[in-house]
């Protein structure tokens, strides 16, 4: 069995959880995540802990009930304290503003690219060259900064484009005569 699975997920106290059939459900104030639990798992929910256990001895219930155990973690953790990424701008003429629900980013094309900004995500511009994603679900963040980052991702030769705060991006180096 997954080593993963056989910890179980401890739920705080001002977390409610409501399981529904195969539906678990996390919600504190006005946040709330739900998840449908795989049928190669079964959980169980008792004194504030939800425990996981594969149903049979296939190799894809083993590994499925670590998988559900670790996304179950993710919604608690996201209701807790939520998920926030951040990204900085480089390149001259590069910038990003906010507009009501969309983002335009001017990253060198001879058009401004609008970002809409989904339902679960926030999106703050502190500066022109940083750009702030929070969100309770950590897919939907990820899924929101890896859309901003393809719109210009950071060139190998002079380092211009979108990347994640503390990336390191390593240069090549250009032709020498």
């Amino acid at each position: 069995m997954s080593r993963i699975a056989k910890k179980p997920i401890i739920i705080p106290e001002n977390v409610q959880c409501k399981v529904d059939n195969r539906d678990i459900t996390f919600t504190k104030g006005s946040v709330s995540l739900t998840r449908t639990v795989s049928e190669h798992v079964s959980f169980v929910v008792k004194d504030n802990q939800i425990t996981f256990e594969a149903v049979g001895e296939t190799k894809q219930a083993h590994a499925q009930s670590g998988t559900e155990r670790a996304l179950l973690q993710n919604n608690l953790t996201g209701v807790v304290d939520g998920y926030s990424t951040e990204l900085q701008i480089f390149g001259v003429g590069y910038r990003a503003k906010l507009q009501e629900k969309i983002l335009v980013l001017s990253l060198g094309y001879s058009h401004p690219i609008h970002f809409e900004i989904p339902e679960n995500v926030t999106i703050e511009v502190p500066s022109q060259t940083e750009v702030v994603v929070k969100g309770a679900d950590k897919q939907a963040v990820g899924q929101c900064v890896a859309k901003i980052r393809d719109f210009r991702r950071p060139d190998a030769y002079k380092g211009k484009g979108v990347r994640l705060k503390n990336e390191q991006i390593i240069l090549k180096e250009g032709k020498k005569k």
